[in-house]
Formats: C-alpha cells, structure tokens, sequence
C-alpha cells in the first residue's frame, strides 16, 4: 500500500478512534470478542476512490478486536485492481465501475468466482483552484470540448467567451481507474478513451491530483467526491449542466441522483473462494454493518436503504 493513500483520512480515523476511546469500545461498533480470535491476511486492491471506504473500514475492524489480521489496502485502479483480482491475487476487489466484460472473462479463464456488492454513492466531481473566479458551472459539452481525445482547447479562452486569456492544465485519473472510464463515457460518450497529450497530467493517486490543481490557478481535474471534501481549503467544486441546469455535487445532490451524470455507484467485489477465510468472511460482515456509519467521515453518500439490504442479503446468501 502506498503511504501517501492515507494521508488526507489521518484526521478521519484518528477522530472515529478517539470517539471509539470516549465511549470504552475499540471502534464504532464497540469491542467484538468473536473479532479476537481471527488471524492472517485479507488483500484488497482498485479503486483509489473506494480505498479510503475500504481503509476506514480495516481501521475500525482492527479496533474492534481484530488487531491480528493483517488487512492491506491497495490503490492501483479500478482496473489495475480487476487484473490482481481476476489472477487470483487478491480477495477483494475495490471498484469504481461494474467489472467489464474482458475481466468477466479472465476471472473465469483464472477460475475465479465472485460476488459483486454494492457499498456506497460517490459523485465524480470537477474542481478548480480556489481562487479561480470566473468558473462556477460547466456544460457537458463544455467538458467534453475539453476532455475529448485530441481536443485542441489549450487557453479558458476558447471554452466560453468571456472566459479570461489563459492557459488551461488539466488533471485526471490514469487509465487503470474506474473514475476515468466513468468520465469519458458519461462526458466524451466513449469509455476509456480521452484526453491524453501534454495539458493533461494523469495520476492513479487521487492525492496527487489534489495538489495539482491546488497548486495552479488555471488548473482543471476531475476526481471522487472525498478528496474534494478532504480538502476543501484547497479546492473549489464546478458545477455542472448536463442541460437541465447546473448542480454542484453535494451529500443531497449525489444521494437523490440530481447531480448527473456524475453520480455513481461504488462496489467491493469478493472472490467466492476467500469467502472460506474466516478472516475474510468476518471483515465483509464487519464491512457492511459499518459503512454507513464511516461513509461521512471519509467524505462519501451513503447507499439508499433498499440498495444496501439487497448487498447485505446478497452476501448473507453467499457467506451462508
């Protein structure tokens, strides 16, 4: 796992510990003595959108009692996450996307089964430096101007008269995550193909992304909800109007499903086999009675109530 991951959720998790501490238990869902007993690993890599859910997650399951497993957490992408998983590598997958039809297929040539859950709602938001004045709200077809695969827009100038003469940086996701594809088909009506000359800096480290539009005044990116909510000091949300009028991504805005096309569902995916693993099997029960409670803190919406008793019935069914 890489360390830097962690960094903007350290004031997140120590707060949960700390509340955890007052009330006497070892984390949000109090001490588990059944949690004490376990021990080995649990491998989780993908999405670095779902990472700070699934991070929070082993944090407080480790607080709860299970501080002799060893959970680590990757971030390799979405897709980076689906190849160690179809491999068999991993027992969890991190998901930004539903699994596509080409990594469907190397889970079976691997043997791998798998159950798809549904865990929480992120709205993929697009962000400018603070003191950037003159954005407040960008069409469709704006970003898609912008974005699009061999788009010739280098200057706010060209986007919209009126914009100012400067140059535009751009910052997204790499290839590998599950945020790309989700923005190039739902803006540039074509999946995993977009943006990919010298204006535009890919990272599959949200956090780097961060620091690079907070760090230019003429920055555009595009990353999950939480690393906005994170680091709101340093960014500022643009809305957007898919031509129905501009909403900005909020908490209200992703949860009721106003804020489109850029509100989406998050997934875990768990290899059927790893399900035998008592440690495995006692984290995704931990998982899913929990989320709810740590989506806040680390800056994500919580699913509808429907959708998360279908995911936990879904598991109950297999972890029978």
């Amino acid at each position: 796992m890489r360390t830097q991951r962690r960094v903007p959720f350290v004031v997140a998790l120590t707060a949960l510990a700390l509340v955890a501490a007052a009330c006497g238990g070892g984390g949000i869902g109090g001490s588990n003595e059944a949690l004490k007993g376990l021990s080995g690993d649990i491998v989780a890599d993908g999405s670095s959108t779902v990472f700070p859910i699934t991070q929070a997650v082993a944090e407080e399951f480790r607080l709860a009692g299970a501080d002799s497993v060893k959970v680590s957490v990757g971030s390799s992408g979405t897709g980076g996450g689906f190849k160690k998983f179809c491999a068999g590598e991993t027992d969890l997958a991190d998901a930004s996307r539903p699994i596509k039809d080409e990594e469907k297929q190397l889970c079976s040539t691997n043997s791998v089964e798998y159950l798809e859950l549904e865990i929480a709602i992120d709205g993929l938001s697009v962000m400018v430096h603070p003191d950037n004045s003159f954005v407040e709200c960008l069409t469709v077809e704006e970003l898609k101007a912008i974005f699009v695969k061999d788009s010739k827009v280098t200057n706010w100038s060209q986007v919209r008269a009126g914009f100012p003469n400067q140059p535009i940086k751009l910052y997204g996701p790499g290839t590998d995550s599950g945020t790309y594809d989700y923005f190039t088909d739902e803006i540039n009506g074509d999946e995993g193909v977009g943006r990919s000359d010298s204006l535009y800096t890919p990272s599959e480290d949200d956090n780097v992304l961060v620091q690079g539009v907070s760090g230019d005044k003429n920055a555009l990116g595009y990353f999950g909800f939480a690393y906005y909510v994170q680091n709101k000091d340093k960014l500022k949300t643009v809305g957007v109007n898919p031509g129905t009028g501009c909403v900005t991504p909020t908490e209200t805005t992703i949860n009721d499903g106003s804020y489109k096309p850029l509100s989406r569902p998050l997934y875990v995916y768990v290899a059927k086999k790893s399900i035998a693993k008592p440690q495995v099997k006692e984290f995704m029960n931990f998982y899913l009675e929990e989320v709810d409670g740590l989506l806040q803190s680390v800056g994500y919406v919580a699913l509808h109530a429907d959708d998360l008793s279908a995911s936990k019935q879904a598991w109950a069914a297999a972890a029978a």
